[in-house]
């Protein structure tokens, strides 16, 4: 089973809200998902981002592959940076 983690839209029509999520890649983009790590609101000012570092780096460290918009928010919010030093 290839897990990813990736952004699960929600909120209002053209008031966009995601959650971080760990799903099955197969399963769709707004399915069903194995746990809820965080979430971004990006219409916010500044961008509202709350990601729970400890379940992002274990999921990361089973192989867990981010998708590029969720790797970009790990860089700017130092998951990464955890994660590296994890290894």
């Amino acid at each position: 089973m290839a897990v990813k983690i990736r952004l699960k839209r929600m909120g209002a029509k053209k008031k966009p809200f995601y959650r971080v999520v760990v799903a099955d890649s197969r399963s769709p983009r707004d399915g069903r998902f194995i746990e809820e790590i965080g979430y971004y609101n990006p219409v916010s000012e500044p961008a509202e981002v709350k990601i729970n570092d400890e379940k992002a780096v274990k999921w990361l460290n089973n192989g867990a592959q981010p998708t590029d918009t969720v790797k970009d928010l790990f860089k700017k919010y130092g998951v990464m940076e955890k994660f590296e030093q994890a290894k």
